[in-house]
C-alpha cells in the first residue's frame, strides 16, 4: 500500500461521514494549526528532557523488583499529579526480583600462551555460579542440535552469530537475531552443555556486552548465561581457531529472589465528549541495572506523559479520554502490561488506541500500526498533518510488547517509531545513559506522539 500523499481534504472521513469539500477543508487548517500548537509547546517549554535527567541521574537503573525501580513508580505518580491531571493512581502487580549481584568474571586460558581477560555480563534470569570448561562456537541453535552429543556435553556452547548488518531496519537484525540469547542456555543445557555465552545483540563493533532477558524451560537443567561484546566474541572466536582445546572459566553470583510487589502509574485526562472510549499511551518504567536506562525507556516514559501536558498546555482537551501509562516489568517478564489488560478486560473498558514509545528518544519517523487495513487507512489519511515535521511514515508494523496484551481490546496498536540506526548500540547496555539523548530529537518525538493522540482523541477511528 503507498502512503497517502494527497491533500488531507481531498479523502477526510470524520466520524463516519463524508463532509463537504469546504468543512474539510476548514477542519483540516484548524488540525494543522493546532498541531503547530503542539510542536510550539514542546521545542519551546518542553519538560521531558528535565523529566529525563532526573529519572536517569537521581534514579538511574530500575530493574523490576529493585529499590530504584519503587523510587521511580513514586517519581512517576509525582510528575503526573503536579501536572493537575484528572486521575493519577497505581495498578499493583507483582513482578520478578532478579540480582546480578557482584561483577562477573571471565577468562580464556590456550593451551599456549597467557590468558585472555572478557567483559561479559550476565544475561537476565541466569542463574549464577562458577565454571571452566572448553568452548564449542555455534552460529545457531540449528547448528547446535546438528552436533554429535560428544562435541558438546560438558563444554560451555558459545552462540556467535552476528546481526545480519544488510538490514536497513535494525529492529528486524535484532529479531532474527535474538532466539540465542533467549533460548541458547536451555538448548545448551538440553544438549549436555554445563553453560552459555552469547554474542551482544549489536551491531556495533565496541566493548559493551549486552544483556537482555533469556528463558528456562522446565525440566532442563539451568545452567549460567553470559553475554560477550561484539569485540569480546569476535576474539574468543579467533582464539578458538588458534587452540581448539582453550579452556573458559567464568563467575558470577546472580540470583532470582522471591517476586516484588511493584506498580504501573496511571494518569489520565477525561475525554469532553466520549469519556468512555480510551486511547492509551505509555512506555515501560523498568529498565535493566547495567546503566541509567535512558533510551530504554526512560525516553518513552516521559513522552507519554509530556503527551497529556502538551495537550493541557495547549487547551486541546480531548473528547475522548487520553491515558499515560508507565508500564512495570517489561525487561525481563511484560507482568505490568499483562495486569493492564487484565485490568481493563475485568472493568469492560473500551480501548480505541493503544501507543507504545519503547525504541529510543532518536529522530521521529513515523508510526507502526498493527491492525486491520481499514485501521491503518484511517490513520494515513492525517499523514500529510505530518508531512511538515517529517514524522510521516505511516506504515504496518509492531505496536509495542507492554500494550500487545491490549491486542484483542484495543482497535488498533500503535508503536511510535523513530531513528533505529543508533538504538542496538547502546541497547540494554552500560552505555545507555542521560548524555545519549538528543533534548531536540526527543522533544520532536514528544509532539509527533502528542499530534496523533489529538487527532485520535478528536475523530476517533
Amino acid at each position: 500500500m503507498h502512503f497517502l500523499r494527497s491533500s488531507l481534504a481531498a479523502g477526510l472521513l470524520l466520524a463516519g461521514l463524508t463532509l463537504p469539500a469546504a468543512a474539510q477543508t476548514n477542519s483540516s487548517k484548524t488540525d494543522s494549526l493546532n498541531i503547530r500548537k503542539l510542536y510550539d509547546e514542546a521545542l519551546l517549554r518542553g519538560q521531558s528532557y528535565e523529566n529525563l535527567r532526573y529519572l536517569t541521574g537521581q534514579i538511574g537503573g530500575r530493574l523490576s523488583g529493585s529499590p530504584q525501580a519503587e523510587q521511580a513508580v513514586q517519581w512517576g505518580k509525582q510528575v503526573m499529579e503536579k501536572m493537575g491531571l484528572d486521575r493519577v493512581y497505581l495498578q499493583e502487580v507483582m513482578v520478578p526480583h532478579w540480582e546480578r549481584g557482584a561483577k562477573e568474571k571471565a577468562e580464556a586460558k590456550p593451551a599456549k600462551g597467557k590468558p585472555v581477560s572478557f567483559n561479559v555480563c550476565a544475561l537476565g534470569g541466569s542463574v549464577g555460579g562458577k565454571l571452566k570448561a572448553q568452548v564449542v562456537e555455534v552460529q545457531s541453535i540449528q547448528e547446535l542440535r546438528a552436533l554429535p552429543a560428544e562435541q558438546v556435553k560438558g563444554k560451555i556452547v558459545f552462540f556467535n552469530r552476528p546481526m545480519n548488518p544488510t538490514y536497513i531496519e535494525t529492529g528486524r537484525a535484532y529479531g532474527e537475531a535474538g532466539d540465542q540469547r533467549r533460548s541458547g542456555a536451555a538448548e545448551a543445557a538440553r544438549r549436555g552443555a554445563i553453560g552459555a555465552l552469547v554474542r551482544s545483540l549489536s551491531l556495533a563493533h565496541d566493548d559493551f556486552p549486552h544483556t537482555g532477558t533469556m528463558r528456562y524451560e522446565d525440566g532442563v537443567t539451568r545452567v549460567p548465561a553470559a553475554a560477550l561484546s561484539t569485540n569480546g566474541a569476535d576474539q574468543l572466536s579467533a582464539l578458538l581457531k588458534a587452540s581448539p582445546t582453550l579452556t573458559f572459566e567464568l563467575e558470577m553470583s546472580c540470583r532470582e529472589l522471591p517476586d516484588v510487589k511493584s506498580y504501573n502509574v496511571v494518569g489520565e485526562i477525561k475525554g469532553s465528549k466520549y469519556p468512555n472510549e480510551i486511547i492509551a499511551v505509555g512506555g515501560h518504567l523498568d529498565s535493566w541495572d547495567l546503566a541509567q536506562g535512558a533510551h530504554d525507556d526512560g525516553t518513552g516514559c516521559v513522552q507519554s506523559m509530556e503527551v497529556l501536558r502538551l495537550l493541557k498546555a495547549t487547551g486541546l482537551r480531548p473528547e475522548r479520554t487520553v491515558r499515560a501509562v508507565l508500564f512495570m516489568n517489561e525487561e525481563n517478564g511484560l507482568r505490568g502490561g499483562l495486569k493492564y489488560a487484565e485490568l481493563a478486560k475485568a472493568a469492560g473498558e473500551q480501548h480505541l488506541a493503544a501507543m507504545e514509545s519503547d525504541g529510543g528518544g532518536f529522530t521521529p519517523r513515523g508510526f507502526g500500526i498493527e491492525g486491520s487495513p481499514a485501521m491503518l487507512g484511517q490513520i494515513r489519511r492525517w499523514q500529510p498533518l505530518f508531512q511538515p515535521y517529517g514524522s510521516c511514515d505511516i506504515a504496518p508494523g509492531h505496536g509495542g510488547s507492554d500494550i500487545g496484551p491490549l491486542k484483542d481490546q484495543a482497535r488498533v496498536l500503535i508503536g511510535y517509531e523513530c531513528d533505529s540506526q543508533r538504538y542496538f548500540d547502546i541497547h540494554h547496555t552500560a552505555a545507555d545513559t542521560f548524555d545519549k539523548v538528543n533534548r531536540r530529537e526527543l522533544e520532536l518525538g514528544n509532539a509527533s506522539m502528542a499530534a496523533l493522540v489529538y487527532l485520535l482523541g478528536k475523530y476517533g477511528l
